[in-house]
Protein backbone atom coordinates (compact mmCIF):
# COMPACT_ATOMS: atom_id res chain seq x y z
CA UNK A 1 0.00 0.00 0.00
CA UNK A 2 1.69 3.21 -1.22
CA UNK A 3 0.22 6.28 1.08
CA UNK A 4 1.12 10.52 0.36
CA UNK A 5 -0.09 13.44 2.26
CA UNK A 6 -1.92 14.79 -0.99
CA UNK A 7 -3.42 13.06 -4.14
CA UNK A 8 -4.29 15.08 -7.13
CA UNK A 9 -6.33 13.04 -9.37
CA UNK A 10 -5.49 14.46 -13.07
CA UNK A 11 -2.37 15.02 -14.68
CA UNK A 12 -3.41 17.94 -17.19
CA UNK A 13 -2.51 21.27 -16.85
CA UNK A 14 -4.67 22.49 -13.71
CA UNK A 15 -3.33 19.12 -11.79
CA UNK A 16 0.51 19.97 -12.66
CA UNK A 17 0.04 23.58 -11.47
CA UNK A 18 -1.94 22.19 -8.40
CA UNK A 19 0.91 20.06 -7.60
CA UNK A 20 3.31 22.76 -8.38
CA UNK A 21 2.60 25.19 -5.74
CA UNK A 22 1.76 22.64 -3.32
CA UNK A 23 5.27 21.72 -2.58
CA UNK A 24 6.41 25.56 -3.55
CA UNK A 25 3.95 26.32 -0.38
CA UNK A 26 4.34 23.27 1.53
CA UNK A 27 6.20 20.27 2.71
CA UNK A 28 3.48 18.09 2.24
CA UNK A 29 4.15 14.59 0.11
CA UNK A 30 2.39 15.25 -3.06
CA UNK A 31 1.42 12.52 -5.71
CA UNK A 32 -0.53 13.18 -9.22
CA UNK A 33 -1.97 10.26 -10.44
CA UNK A 34 -2.70 10.49 -14.13
CA UNK A 35 -5.15 7.55 -15.97
CA UNK A 36 -2.75 8.09 -19.68
CA UNK A 37 0.51 6.31 -19.57
CA UNK A 38 1.39 9.92 -21.23
CA UNK A 39 0.52 13.55 -20.64
CA UNK A 40 -2.09 16.09 -22.30
CA UNK A 41 -4.07 13.10 -23.71
CA UNK A 42 -7.33 14.92 -23.61
CA UNK A 43 -8.02 18.82 -22.69
CA UNK A 44 -4.81 20.41 -21.61
CA UNK A 45 -3.31 19.08 -25.01
CA UNK A 46 -6.46 19.09 -27.53
CA UNK A 47 -6.78 22.83 -27.39
CA UNK A 48 -6.20 25.90 -29.48
CA UNK A 49 -3.44 26.47 -27.65
CA UNK A 50 -4.21 30.52 -27.23
CA UNK A 51 -3.26 32.54 -23.69
CA UNK A 52 -6.53 34.57 -23.79
CA UNK A 53 -5.73 37.77 -21.86
CA UNK A 54 -9.05 38.79 -20.97
CA UNK A 55 -11.08 40.96 -22.54
CA UNK A 56 -14.18 38.26 -23.28
CA UNK A 57 -14.75 38.09 -19.27
CA UNK A 58 -16.94 40.53 -16.60
CA UNK A 59 -14.70 42.49 -14.69
CA UNK A 60 -14.24 41.36 -11.14
CA UNK A 61 -14.88 37.36 -12.08
CA UNK A 62 -12.66 34.62 -11.73
CA UNK A 63 -12.62 34.58 -15.36
CA UNK A 64 -11.26 37.66 -16.07
CA UNK A 65 -8.77 37.68 -13.00
CA UNK A 66 -7.16 34.06 -13.98
CA UNK A 67 -7.41 35.39 -17.36
CA UNK A 68 -5.51 38.26 -17.01
CA UNK A 69 -2.91 36.74 -14.63
CA UNK A 70 -2.53 33.45 -15.85
CA UNK A 71 -1.65 34.91 -19.60
CA UNK A 72 1.49 37.45 -17.72
CA UNK A 73 2.33 34.22 -16.26
CA UNK A 74 2.04 31.93 -18.87
CA UNK A 75 4.32 34.19 -20.87
CA UNK A 76 6.73 34.26 -18.22
CA UNK A 77 6.63 31.07 -17.39
CA UNK A 78 7.75 30.04 -21.27
CA UNK A 79 10.42 32.33 -21.47
CA UNK A 80 11.68 30.78 -18.35
CA UNK A 81 11.72 26.73 -19.96
CA UNK A 82 11.99 27.71 -23.09
CA UNK A 83 8.52 26.52 -24.38
CA UNK A 84 7.22 28.37 -27.68
CA UNK A 85 5.09 31.03 -27.70
CA UNK A 86 4.60 34.11 -30.19
CA UNK A 87 2.68 36.87 -28.47
CA UNK A 88 0.37 37.60 -31.83
CA UNK A 89 -2.14 39.44 -30.85
CA UNK A 90 -6.07 38.76 -31.81
CA UNK A 91 -7.79 40.60 -34.05
CA UNK A 92 -11.87 40.14 -33.05
CA UNK A 93 -13.80 41.29 -36.21
CA UNK A 94 -17.39 42.17 -36.69
CA UNK A 95 -19.39 42.26 -39.36
CA UNK A 96 -22.39 43.40 -38.86
CA UNK A 97 -23.96 46.83 -36.76
CA UNK A 98 -25.01 44.62 -33.86
CA UNK A 99 -21.83 42.94 -33.71
CA UNK A 100 -20.19 46.13 -33.73
CA UNK A 101 -21.66 47.73 -30.97
CA UNK A 102 -20.77 44.27 -29.10
CA UNK A 103 -17.16 45.02 -29.45
CA UNK A 104 -17.48 48.43 -27.60
CA UNK A 105 -18.57 46.59 -24.64
CA UNK A 106 -15.58 44.12 -25.27
CA UNK A 107 -13.63 47.50 -24.99
CA UNK A 108 -15.12 48.32 -21.99
CA UNK A 109 -14.02 45.07 -20.23
CA UNK A 110 -10.84 44.86 -21.92
CA UNK A 111 -10.44 48.20 -20.11
CA UNK A 112 -11.30 47.20 -17.02
CA UNK A 113 -9.67 44.08 -17.03
CA UNK A 114 -6.23 45.80 -17.67
CA UNK A 115 -6.16 44.99 -21.18
CA UNK A 116 -4.58 45.95 -24.15
CA UNK A 117 -7.31 47.06 -26.55
CA UNK A 118 -7.30 49.00 -30.07
CA UNK A 119 -10.57 49.60 -32.19
CA UNK A 120 -10.26 49.59 -35.80
CA UNK A 121 -13.52 51.17 -37.48
CA UNK A 122 -13.12 50.19 -40.82
CA UNK A 123 -11.99 47.61 -43.85
CA UNK A 124 -9.03 49.56 -44.19
CA UNK A 125 -7.83 49.29 -40.67
CA UNK A 126 -8.68 45.69 -40.35
CA UNK A 127 -6.78 44.83 -43.70
CA UNK A 128 -3.50 46.57 -42.25
CA UNK A 129 -3.47 43.73 -39.64
CA UNK A 130 -4.84 41.01 -41.65
CA UNK A 131 -4.83 41.68 -45.17
CA UNK A 132 -7.66 38.57 -45.97
CA UNK A 133 -10.00 39.47 -43.35
CA UNK A 134 -13.32 41.46 -43.80
CA UNK A 135 -15.40 43.14 -41.82
CA UNK A 136 -16.40 46.70 -40.61
CA UNK A 137 -14.90 46.84 -37.77
CA UNK A 138 -12.85 45.21 -35.12
CA UNK A 139 -10.78 44.87 -31.26
CA UNK A 140 -7.30 44.41 -31.11
CA UNK A 141 -5.96 42.76 -28.46
CA UNK A 142 -2.16 42.57 -28.94
CA UNK A 143 -1.35 40.55 -25.92
CA UNK A 144 -3.22 37.35 -27.29
CA UNK A 145 -0.43 34.44 -27.73
CA UNK A 146 -0.07 31.56 -29.08
CA UNK A 147 1.94 28.47 -26.96
CA UNK A 148 2.79 24.52 -27.63
CA UNK A 149 0.19 23.39 -24.89
CA UNK A 150 1.59 19.77 -25.30
CA UNK A 151 4.96 20.91 -24.21
CA UNK A 152 3.95 23.43 -21.44
CA UNK A 153 2.20 19.76 -19.65
CA UNK A 154 5.31 18.04 -19.44
CA UNK A 155 7.61 21.01 -18.39
CA UNK A 156 5.14 20.89 -15.44
CA UNK A 157 5.83 17.41 -14.94
CA UNK A 158 9.49 17.83 -15.25
CA UNK A 159 9.57 20.42 -12.66
CA UNK A 160 6.98 19.23 -10.08
CA UNK A 161 9.11 15.93 -10.32
CA UNK A 162 12.39 17.50 -9.53
CA UNK A 163 10.52 19.08 -6.69
CA UNK A 164 9.87 15.54 -4.76
CA UNK A 165 6.27 15.32 -6.55
CA UNK A 166 5.12 11.08 -6.91
CA UNK A 167 3.83 11.09 -11.00
CA UNK A 168 2.09 7.89 -11.43
CA UNK A 169 1.17 7.41 -15.30
CA UNK A 170 -1.39 4.82 -16.29
CA UNK A 171 -3.05 5.42 -12.83
CA UNK A 172 -6.65 5.54 -13.71
CA UNK A 173 -9.01 6.11 -10.19
CA UNK A 174 -11.84 3.74 -10.76
CA UNK A 175 -12.97 4.57 -7.07
CA UNK A 176 -12.46 7.00 -4.40
CA UNK A 177 -13.76 5.84 -0.72
CA UNK A 178 -13.70 8.23 2.60
CA UNK A 179 -11.62 6.65 5.35
CA UNK A 180 -11.20 7.74 8.95
CA UNK A 181 -7.55 8.52 7.59
CA UNK A 182 -8.55 10.31 4.74
CA UNK A 183 -8.78 8.49 1.24
CA UNK A 184 -8.17 5.45 -0.25
CA UNK A 185 -8.08 5.27 -4.00
CA UNK A 186 -8.06 2.07 -6.23
CA UNK A 187 -6.50 2.80 -9.60
CA UNK A 188 -5.84 0.34 -12.39
CA UNK A 189 -2.50 -0.16 -11.40
CA UNK A 190 -2.49 0.19 -7.47
CA UNK A 191 -4.00 1.40 -4.56
CA UNK A 192 -3.13 4.44 -2.92
CA UNK A 193 -4.12 6.06 0.40
CA UNK A 194 -3.65 9.90 0.95
CA UNK A 195 -4.85 12.43 3.29
CA UNK A 196 -6.13 14.82 1.23
CA UNK A 197 -7.70 14.84 -2.13
CA UNK A 198 -7.34 17.18 -5.27
CA UNK A 199 -9.60 15.78 -8.00
CA UNK A 200 -8.75 17.10 -11.02
CA UNK A 201 -10.38 14.84 -13.09
CA UNK A 202 -11.20 16.48 -16.31
CA UNK A 203 -14.21 15.09 -17.77
CA UNK A 204 -14.50 12.46 -15.65
CA UNK A 205 -13.80 15.16 -12.01
CA UNK A 206 -17.94 15.11 -11.76
CA UNK A 207 -18.15 10.69 -11.72
CA UNK A 208 -15.32 10.80 -9.03
CA UNK A 209 -16.86 13.67 -7.09
CA UNK A 210 -20.04 11.63 -6.23
CA UNK A 211 -18.75 8.67 -5.44
CA UNK A 212 -17.85 10.89 -2.30
CA UNK A 213 -21.42 12.51 -2.16
CA UNK A 214 -19.76 16.18 -4.02
CA UNK A 215 -21.49 17.73 -6.66
CA UNK A 216 -24.66 15.98 -7.37
CA UNK A 217 -26.53 18.81 -8.48
CA UNK A 218 -24.18 18.87 -11.64
CA UNK A 219 -23.13 16.31 -14.48
CA UNK A 220 -20.36 17.05 -17.15
CA UNK A 221 -21.70 16.74 -20.67
CA UNK A 222 -18.97 16.41 -23.14
CA UNK A 223 -18.81 18.65 -26.37
CA UNK A 224 -16.80 18.03 -29.31
CA UNK A 225 -14.34 20.93 -31.26
CA UNK A 226 -13.26 19.46 -34.47
CA UNK A 227 -10.53 21.60 -36.04
CA UNK A 228 -9.47 21.73 -39.50
CA UNK A 229 -6.00 23.64 -40.27
CA UNK A 230 -5.06 25.57 -44.05
CA UNK A 231 -3.20 23.71 -46.46
CA UNK A 232 0.43 25.09 -46.48
CA UNK A 233 0.12 26.90 -49.82
CA UNK A 234 -3.39 29.42 -48.31
CA UNK A 235 -1.94 29.42 -44.55
CA UNK A 236 -0.98 33.21 -45.48
CA UNK A 237 -4.57 33.98 -45.18
CA UNK A 238 -3.72 34.09 -41.90
CA UNK A 239 -1.06 35.89 -39.89
CA UNK A 240 -1.82 35.65 -36.17
CA UNK A 241 -5.63 35.26 -34.71
CA UNK A 242 -9.28 35.94 -36.39
CA UNK A 243 -12.04 35.61 -34.09
CA UNK A 244 -15.87 36.59 -34.47
CA UNK A 245 -17.35 38.68 -32.17
CA UNK A 246 -18.70 36.92 -29.54
CA UNK A 247 -22.42 36.22 -28.90
CA UNK A 248 -23.04 36.41 -25.11
CA UNK A 249 -26.89 34.77 -25.50
CA UNK A 250 -24.98 31.34 -26.91
CA UNK A 251 -22.92 29.19 -25.59
CA UNK A 252 -19.34 28.90 -28.14
CA UNK A 253 -17.77 30.93 -29.55
CA UNK A 254 -17.80 29.78 -33.22
CA UNK A 255 -15.41 29.48 -35.80
CA UNK A 256 -11.93 31.47 -35.83
CA UNK A 257 -8.72 31.38 -36.99
CA UNK A 258 -5.60 30.60 -34.79
CA UNK A 259 -1.97 30.98 -36.21
CA UNK A 260 0.01 28.25 -33.83
CA UNK A 261 3.01 28.09 -32.19
CA UNK A 262 4.22 25.59 -34.74
CA UNK A 263 3.48 27.55 -37.40
CA UNK A 264 0.13 26.41 -38.22
CA UNK A 265 -3.04 27.89 -39.37
CA UNK A 266 -5.79 25.84 -37.00
CA UNK A 267 -9.71 26.63 -37.91
CA UNK A 268 -12.42 25.95 -35.38
CA UNK A 269 -13.62 24.67 -33.84
CA UNK A 270 -16.98 24.14 -33.83
CA UNK A 271 -19.14 22.23 -31.05
CA UNK A 272 -21.04 19.55 -31.02
CA UNK A 273 -22.54 17.29 -28.55
CA UNK A 274 -19.91 13.86 -28.48
CA UNK A 275 -21.09 10.46 -28.38
CA UNK A 276 -18.77 10.26 -25.32
CA UNK A 277 -16.54 11.63 -23.10
CA UNK A 278 -13.51 10.53 -24.89
CA UNK A 279 -15.63 10.51 -28.55
CA UNK A 280 -13.30 12.11 -30.64
CA UNK A 281 -13.99 11.03 -33.67
CA UNK A 282 -17.62 11.55 -35.11
CA UNK A 283 -17.86 7.81 -35.36
CA UNK A 284 -16.89 7.22 -32.12
CA UNK A 285 -19.81 5.78 -29.96
CA UNK A 286 -20.23 5.21 -26.25
CA UNK A 287 -23.22 4.05 -25.60
CA UNK A 288 -23.27 4.22 -22.23
CA UNK A 289 -21.69 7.69 -21.51
CA UNK A 290 -24.17 8.94 -24.40
CA UNK A 291 -27.28 7.68 -22.52
CA UNK A 292 -26.23 9.09 -19.24
CA UNK A 293 -25.92 12.26 -21.20
CA UNK A 294 -29.13 11.87 -22.78
CA UNK A 295 -30.99 10.82 -19.87
CA UNK A 296 -29.46 13.63 -17.54
CA UNK A 297 -32.38 16.15 -16.78
CA UNK A 298 -30.14 19.33 -17.05
CA UNK A 299 -29.45 18.27 -20.40
CA UNK A 300 -33.04 17.72 -21.47
CA UNK A 301 -33.67 21.31 -20.14
CA UNK A 302 -30.79 22.77 -21.99
CA UNK A 303 -31.50 21.27 -25.22
CA UNK A 304 -35.49 22.19 -24.56
CA UNK A 305 -34.48 25.92 -25.87
CA UNK A 306 -35.30 26.84 -28.95
CA UNK A 307 -32.38 28.42 -29.46
CA UNK A 308 -30.17 25.62 -28.00
CA UNK A 309 -31.84 23.38 -30.96
CA UNK A 310 -30.81 25.75 -33.51
CA UNK A 311 -27.40 25.91 -32.52
CA UNK A 312 -27.05 22.24 -31.86
CA UNK A 313 -28.32 21.60 -35.53
CA UNK A 314 -25.82 23.59 -37.05
CA UNK A 315 -23.02 22.47 -35.03
CA UNK A 316 -23.97 18.95 -36.10
CA UNK A 317 -24.11 20.10 -39.48
CA UNK A 318 -20.29 21.42 -39.49
CA UNK A 319 -19.43 18.08 -38.06
CA UNK A 320 -20.38 15.73 -40.69
CA UNK A 321 -20.79 18.23 -43.54
CA UNK A 322 -17.38 20.20 -44.70
CA UNK A 323 -18.95 22.30 -46.63
CA UNK A 324 -20.90 24.09 -43.71
CA UNK A 325 -18.03 24.31 -41.91
CA UNK A 326 -15.98 25.88 -45.01
CA UNK A 327 -19.40 28.30 -45.28
CA UNK A 328 -18.59 29.14 -41.52
CA UNK A 329 -15.20 29.84 -42.16
CA UNK A 330 -15.61 32.58 -45.20
CA UNK A 331 -17.76 34.51 -42.64
CA UNK A 332 -14.35 36.09 -41.61
CA UNK A 333 -11.69 35.01 -44.70
CA UNK A 334 -14.22 34.67 -47.93
CA UNK A 335 -10.74 33.39 -49.81
CA UNK A 336 -10.64 30.09 -47.80
CA UNK A 337 -12.30 27.47 -49.59
CA UNK A 338 -13.31 24.10 -48.83
CA UNK A 339 -10.19 22.40 -50.79
CA UNK A 340 -7.97 24.61 -48.54
CA UNK A 341 -9.37 22.88 -45.04
CA UNK A 342 -7.48 19.83 -44.31
CA UNK A 343 -9.23 17.50 -41.24
CA UNK A 344 -6.78 18.19 -38.31
CA UNK A 345 -7.84 17.12 -34.59
CA UNK A 346 -10.38 17.30 -32.27
CA UNK A 347 -11.16 17.94 -28.55
CA UNK A 348 -13.80 17.48 -25.68
CA UNK A 349 -14.77 20.12 -23.46
CA UNK A 350 -15.94 18.93 -20.43
CA UNK A 351 -18.92 21.57 -19.89
CA UNK A 352 -20.77 21.24 -16.64
CA UNK A 353 -24.00 22.03 -16.74
CA UNK A 354 -26.47 22.26 -13.55
CA UNK A 355 -29.97 19.89 -13.26
CA UNK A 356 -31.93 22.97 -13.96
CA UNK A 357 -30.56 23.53 -16.91
CA UNK A 358 -27.63 25.54 -16.97
CA UNK A 359 -24.15 26.08 -18.44
CA UNK A 360 -21.94 26.59 -15.61
CA UNK A 361 -19.89 29.35 -17.48
CA UNK A 362 -17.33 30.14 -14.55
CA UNK A 363 -14.86 27.98 -12.75
CA UNK A 364 -15.67 25.71 -10.08
CA UNK A 365 -14.26 23.65 -7.24
CA UNK A 366 -15.78 22.47 -4.23
CA UNK A 367 -14.53 21.95 -0.86
CA UNK A 368 -15.11 19.65 1.81
CA UNK A 369 -13.25 18.98 4.83
CA UNK A 370 -9.88 17.28 3.34
CA UNK A 371 -10.75 18.00 -0.76
CA UNK A 372 -11.30 19.99 -3.09
CA UNK A 373 -13.23 18.60 -6.47
CA UNK A 374 -12.51 20.85 -9.49
CA UNK A 375 -15.52 20.45 -11.72
CA UNK A 376 -15.56 22.95 -13.83
CA UNK A 377 -12.06 24.37 -15.59
CA UNK A 378 -13.66 25.99 -18.58
CA UNK A 379 -12.18 27.91 -21.17
CA UNK A 380 -9.91 29.27 -20.50
CA UNK A 381 -8.32 26.63 -18.31
CA UNK A 382 -4.94 26.94 -20.02
CA UNK A 383 -4.28 30.37 -19.81
CA UNK A 384 -5.52 29.66 -16.21
CA UNK A 385 -3.91 27.04 -15.42
CA UNK A 386 -0.99 28.43 -12.98
CA UNK A 387 -3.35 31.19 -10.82
CA UNK A 388 -5.73 28.82 -10.83
CA UNK A 389 -3.42 25.57 -9.05
CA UNK A 390 -1.88 27.95 -6.75
CA UNK A 391 -5.67 29.20 -5.39
CA UNK A 392 -6.45 25.45 -5.54
CA UNK A 393 -3.37 25.00 -3.61
CA UNK A 394 -3.50 28.09 -1.21
CA UNK A 395 -7.03 25.87 -0.23
CA UNK A 396 -5.11 22.43 0.50
CA UNK A 397 -2.40 24.51 2.21
CA UNK A 398 -5.49 26.40 4.64
CA UNK A 399 -6.62 22.28 5.91
CA UNK A 400 -2.72 21.26 7.10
Amino acid sequence: MTSHDVAVIGGGCVGLSVAKHLVARTDLDVAVLEKEHHLAAHQSGRNSGVLHPGFNYPPESKKARFATEGTHRMKAYCAEHDIPCDELGVLVVATTDEEERRLHDLADQAEANGVEWELFESQAEIREHEPHAVGQAALYAPEAASVDSQQYVYTLAREVQKAGVSLYLGHAVSQIRHTKAGYRLTTSNSTIDADYLVNAAGLHADTLAKQVGVGEEYQVVPFRGEYYELTPEKSHLCQTMIYPTPDPELPFLGVHYTRRADGKVIVGPNAVLAFGREAYKNTQFDLAEFKETLTYEGFLKLIASPMMLKVAWEELNKSYRKEKFAEASQKLVPEVREADLNKSYAGIRAQLVTDDGELVKDPLFIETEDAVHILNAVSPGLTSSLPFGEEIAKKLEAKE
